[in-house]
């Protein structure tokens, strides 16, 4: 599969890693240009490539967007369109800045970029666990304990698509609901950050 990856922060760099270890092909992006991430390319291998925003957009069947709240309106829609979209993300008003809707949990910030990306199948997912432990708790044995990933969207499909890529990757996807009961999985709740078992997530979040 072709991903696309925006944001090669430490969430985004380790999911490209993850991915082109997987044997998928991946397109890295981040705001300061291509010319910035040769070298991570050249650590992923032939399967990976440095890009623009937009040329990761254009070339991924699925697009990682892993990258502060606050810039999700800077992204480019029309090369997103009809495309999965993995939204990472994490609002913290100290780096984001203050947003009123957010603030008072009247959406969150993956509906807020599924606004945004109104073309694109939105699905929030790789958002709860520290990106060191997300490098390194991945478990390709179903006999050992295999760490929870929860998984919001509106589509099933993009859903679906999402799920067999944490499957890859060594994690178990637990299905929670919709895009907007994504706020069951963001900072404050009970399971973000907490490492669960895929059996623990589904007893937290109270899901088959």
């Amino acid at each position: 599969m072709r991903i696309g990856i925006v944001g090669t922060g430490h969430v985004g760099g380790t999911l490209a890693r993850l991915f082109a270890k997987a044997g998928h092909e991946v397109a890295v992006a981040n705001s300061r240009g291509p010319d910035t991430l040769r070298g991570l390319a050249d650590e992923l291998g032939e399967r990976a490539r440095p890009a623009t925003v937009e040329d990761a957009a254009r070339f991924g069947e699925v697009v990682v967007v892993s990258m502060p709240v606050g810039r999700y309106d800077g992204l480019p829609a029309d090369p997103m369109a009809g495309k999965t979209v993995i939204d990472t993300g994490n609002y913290y008003p100290e780096r984001d800045g203050h947003h009123p809707d957010l603030d008072q949990d009247r959406t969150t910030s993956s509906e807020l970029l599924q606004r945004h990306l109104p073309q694109a199948r939105v699905v929030k997912a790789f958002n709860t666990m520290r990106w060191d432990h997300l490098r390194e708790f991945g478990r390709q044995s179903s006999a050992q304990r295999r760490y929870g990933i929860p998984v919001s969207g509106d589509d099933v499909d993009a859903k679906r698509r999402v799920s067999d890529l944490i499957e890859q990757v060594g994690y178990e996807p637990v299905d929670a609901g919709r895009l907007a009961e994504g706020r069951r999985h963001q900072p404050g709740s009970p399971v973000y950050l907490a490492d669960l078992s895929g059996a623990e997530l589904h007893t937290q979040l109270g899901t088959p």
